[in-house]
């Protein structure tokens, strides 16, 4: 698989409306974080804590007792456009008398609002998906439209020509079936031309664009400025990027606005497919097979919003770099199905990050679940964490006999700790303490980062189910009992989830058999799953609801367990009574 070269994933940023200071961590990196400072706790407590030492016993200490598969949909061969030839510009001149700005093109999947002025499209409506204001999704940017000129504007290259082609009034004309529009302006000396022609039911359009002046065929970029996708969304511009597929190098190269800070980023090659995107939708162009495509990413300044007064760097980018640019456009959510109809390279803009082996596998297996059974992606995800809990299950078994082991061994581990009690920590002589312990634990088989063991199998798939809310457009608005959007955290004043997550955390770990008898580990490990509320409660309910369904699981099988194995938590040792200052 063609690996991205990304930017660390930007969801989780702050608004966009404070992004003009430092750079933050993603929730990807700070989840990452969390989890290691949280392992360091667990692993470096008993060597860097000063212990109290126990009472000296009384006698010497006895030693211890005893891929789902998923038939994927026929590929669909991708349009190659007709050699590129200008076309004659008409005798005398085309134009329109005066400017429409409601020339409107509708499609089952699209609401395409055209003006006369420049050819350029004011609106650009998906029908069948909503915004987070309940309204179908607009693509286009208002106010990046008014100030810098609205999607497929053209910019010449070197030589300008008058009249400018972004100021004329094209002549609009119609097919039969009002699927193909085109607009075309001709003063006897500059002609323009652009065609769009729609399919009724699919993701994509033919487009051309053409400008020649007397004669002679002028070479531009045709631009979308001023941001792209769905403005409804939390931390809008820092979810959107310029994209476009190397096939030299079969690498998807992503760029966000920061990389043109300094002044517009040019690249030229041969692409599979460049655009503009954000997490869920894309707006790319597909050149013909064997051509070369000039990419131009851009930033731009804007308000965010419209009534305020301070810029935000807006994404924006310029596609062509021909006298006639042809291709095959793609505008529309990133739906694998949909993307790799059209052209499997289109697949790679679905983003699965670090852990893409499992979040690849993790995704078919919920589409499958919920297309095939359950019809609900909250359930779903239970299915799957359970399905998930039961592969894993021997790794369990296996986890919870050492920790009895080592909760068995720990009158002799106290033993190794009294001894040792009254050297200081940097003395060389506590790497015989250690080094004890460790002959003990290889004595009786026992792996002392046993404990560790249910959280670091989780990790990988906690990771991958991460991405797959985050960047799976099936799972955008998905609901769940009380739940609005399993992509979203929960709209309550006090979010059930996280709570039940941390309730159950405390439950399993009372019922987890303890690996020491130190009051002071055993106090850490109790407020450990309080860490976890400042995780789960911002984050997507989907992967709160993973995690609470895994802590179920869990419960269920220590139960069990500690049925069978007679396996019991040893009460904590009470700590010496602290000696008074007076004699």
């Amino acid at each position: 698989m063609a690996k991205s070269t990304k930017d660390p994933d930007p969801s989780n940023q702050p608004p966009a409306s404070k992004q003009g200071g430092p750079k933050e961590l993603s929730m990807e990196m700070r989840l990452l974080l969390t989890f290691i400072l949280m392992g360091l706790v667990l692993f470096l407590t008993p060597y860097f804590m000063k212990t109290t030492a126990p009472p000296p016993p009384a006698k010497k200490a006895a030693a211890g007792a005893g891929e789902t598969g998923v038939k994927e949909a026929p590929k669909e061969k991708k349009e190659v456009p007709p050699p590129v030839v200008p076309s004659q510009p008409p005798p005398g001149q085309v134009s329109a008398e005066r400017q429409d700005d409601a020339i409107l093109l509708e499609t089952e999947l699209y609401r395409v609002q055209f003006s006369n002025r420049g050819a350029v499209v004011r609106s650009w409506v998906l029908k069948k998906y909503r915004d987070n204001a309940g309204k179908p999704v607009e693509l286009v940017n208002p106010v990046g439209g008014t100030q810098l000129g609205f999607p497929f504007s053209v910019r010449l290259k070197g030589a300008q020509v008058s009249p400018g082609p972004n100021s004329v009034l094209y002549a609009a004309k119609r097919s039969v079936d009002g699927l193909t529009i085109s607009f075309e302006f001709s003063d006897g000396k500059l002609h323009a031309k652009k065609t769009f022609s729609f399919d009724r039911s699919r993701y994509r359009v033919q487009f051309s664009s053409e400008i020649s002046d007397q004669g002679r065929v002028v070479p531009h970029l045709v631009e979308w400025r001023g941001g792209f996708g769905d403005f409804s969304v939390t931390n809008t511009l820092s979810t959107q990027h310029a994209t476009y597929f190397d096939t030299t190098d079969n690498k998807l190269i992503v760029n966000d606005v920061g990389k043109a800070k300094n002044g517009p980023l040019t690249v030229s090659g041969r692409f599979g497919f460049a655009g503009i995107e954000d997490t869920y939708f894309a707006a790319v162009m597909l050149p013909p097979a064997g051509s070369t495509l000039e990419v131009e990413t851009i930033s731009d300044k804007l308000p965010f919003v419209a009534e305020q007064n301070k810029e935000e760097p807006h994404i924006g980018v310029a596609l062509g770099g021909e006298g006639v640019n042809q291709a095959l456009l793609f505008v529309g959510p990133k739906d694998i199905d949909v993307l790799r109809a059209l052209d499997p390279k289109l697949e790679q803009m679905v983003d699965f990050g670090w852990f893409w082996f499992l979040a690849k596998p993790l995704f078919f297996s919920l589409n499958y679940v919920n297309s095939k059974f359950i019809h609900n992606y909250g359930w779903a995800i239970v299915v799957v964490t359970i399905l998930i809990n039961i592969l894993l299950m021997p790794l369990k078994i296996s986890n919870i006999k050492s920790m009895k082991k080592m909760s068995e061994l720990q009158p002799q581990i106290q033993a190794i700790q009294a001894r040792y009690s009254n050297i200081p920590m940097r003395d060389p002589r506590r790497q015989q303490q250690q080094q004890e312990t460790m002959d003990l634990y290889k004595k009786h088989g026992v792996n002392p980062l046993g404990g560790c063991v249910p959280m670091a199998l989780q990790m990988p798939f906690f990771f991958a189910f991460y991405k797959v809310l985050m960047v799976a457009i099936e799972l955008r608005g998905a609901h769940w009992l009380w739940v609005t959007d399993l992509s979203q955290p929960e709209h309550l004043a006090i979010r059930i989830l996280p709570v039940a997550t941390i309730i159950t955390q405390f439950l399993m770990q009372r019922m987890t058999p303890s690996t020491t008898t130190d009051p002071q580990q055993q106090r850490i490990m109790q407020f450990m799953p309080l860490m976890f509320i400042f995780i789960f409660y911002s984050v997507a309910s989907g992967l709160v609801l993973y995690w609470l369904t895994g802590n179920l699981v869990g419960i269920a099988q220590q139960y069990f367990f500690n049925r069978m194995m007679g396996v019991s938590a040893p009460a904590a040792v009470a700590a010496p009574p602290k000696r008074s200052g007076k004699k």
